[in-house]
């Protein structure tokens, strides 16, 4: 694992201007985040500053979107979880099921530093981040890199391919982009299911929804290409293993990530303060820098050498941004369709 020292320098000076007016004291703050890297690093990052200087202990809980929605809604509203991060369709359906607390945004001093999209209308969670939905491939082992989602049906990969499962976003995109581009879309799914299994399904290795084991895929040999974050592929690369993604020419579905305080008795404050930490502007520069995300600070610097596959400008502009409404409303019969048809 690589580590990055100026991340904890950095953290030091941000947290301590958020957080000196915030009495220390013995509590622990529970927070579901992602697997793999992103965990690990987001300690070195703010994690253990904001623990310095509050007093609290965070306790992390490593899992997905999916775990931590479906976690929130089985305590019917007391919750362990202070805060998730969680992909952006998830955090609109907890909220709409008022399982979030509303962030207070005029305590938050850079609010007009924001990205006007990054809150929902009803403040209760924020983009802290943005990422693609990418192909990402092994330079040894692939050396024409893919270019197209089609390259995906290739038979050259066969058995050498790693998609998530469709209740995570990455497998979900996967079939969403499948029907677009043969005549479909998010209302019109069939073209999707029918390209994932007969001409994708064919080569896939498994269907895995873990990072850590995504990665162990790939270090093993066994996976040599995937669909997967931009920001998971650039935390991967920094360790030095041989890596690299593109992004697809009929386009990449848009990473939205958002903290959400969770909605329950007692909730503590110290929940809204780590959800404002993670959006102030050097933190964003880590995450683009070292992450391969995008800002949504305006305020965040970022060089684009030093974003050499980050979200940013006009990648940011032209990412796809797909219909979670209509999704939301179809997701459990493809869940059962994706199961009977898919992975059978």
């Amino acid at each position: 694992m690589k580590y990055f020292p100026q991340r904890v320098l950095i953290a030091g000076a941000v947290a301590t201007s958020l957080l000196l007016s915030i009495p220390a004291r013995a509590e622990e703050l529970v927070v579901g985040i992602f697997g793999g890297s992103f965990a690990e690093d987001s300690k070195a990052c703010h994690i253990g500053e904001f623990e310095k200087k509050t007093g609290a202990k965070v306790a992390l809980k490593l899992g997905s979107s999916a775990q931590f929605a479906a976690g929130i809604r089985a305590t019917g509203g007391k919750s362990d979880f202070d805060v998730v991060y969680i992909d952006n369709s998830l955090a609109t359906q907890l909220k709409n099921e008022k399982l979030l607390e509303t962030i207070d945004r005029s305590q938050l001093s850079n609010a007009k530093e924001i990205s006007p999209r990054a809150f929902d209308k009803d403040n209760q969670y924020v983009v802290f981040m943005t990422g693609a939905t990418v192909l990402v491939y092994d330079t040894r082992q692939v050396k024409t890199p893919p270019t197209s989602w089609n390259d995906l049906k290739d038979p050259k990969y066969k058995k050498l391919l790693v998609i998530p499962p469709l209740n995570n976003t990455y497998g979900l995109h996967t079939l969403v982009m499948m029907a677009r581009i043969n005549g479909g879309g998010e209302s019109n799914i069939d073209p999707g299911f029918k390209v994932v299994t007969n001409e994708i399904a064919p080569n896939v290795l498994v269907f895995e929804p873990s990072p850590g084991k995504m990665t162990e895929l790939f270090e093993s040999g066994q996976g040599v290409i995937a669909v997967w974050g931009s920001g998971r592929v650039s935390s991967f690369a920094a360790t030095g293993f041989p890596v690299d993604f593109v992004y697809p020419k009929e386009g990449a579905p848009a990473l939205l990530a958002s903290a959400c305080p969770v909605a329950k008795p007692n909730a503590s404050p110290l929940a809204q303060e780590f959800v404002r930490m993670l959006i102030e502007p050097q933190f964003q520069e880590i995450f683009a820098k070292e992450y391969g995300y995008g800002p949504v600070n305006r305020r965040a610097q970022v060089a684009p050498e030093a974003a050499r596959m980050a979200p940013i400008g006009k990648r940011a502009e032209e990412l796809i941004v797909v219909d979670w409404d209509t999704i939301n409303q179809k997701r459990t019969d493809w869940d059962k369709r994706w199961n009977r048809e898919v992975e059978r």
